[in-house]
């Protein structure tokens, strides 16, 4: 179960991918790759959130697909 604490983070968590998502996003546009590359670029992009959100999820029953190794 979910306490509010850990709700508040993981909102947070989300915010901030979605801030970091976006600027790159934009970021692809205001470069202006050539047509194949900026393509391949935004794929990648989603790819890469796909995965942090099925990290997410995943997290929630105990076995995400990859852990932080904390120092």
């Amino acid at each position: 179960m979910i306490d509010a604490h850990g709700l508040i983070g993981i909102l947070v968590y989300l915010v901030v991918w979605g801030l970091i998502l976006w600027v790159l996003w934009w970021a692809i546009g205001a470069v202006g790759l050539p047509q194949p590359f900026a393509k391949i670029a935004t794929v990648v992009l989603v790819l890469i959130t796909v995965i942090v959100l099925l990290n997410l999820l995943f997290g929630f029953t105990g076995t995400p697909l990859f852990r932080w190794q904390h120092p």
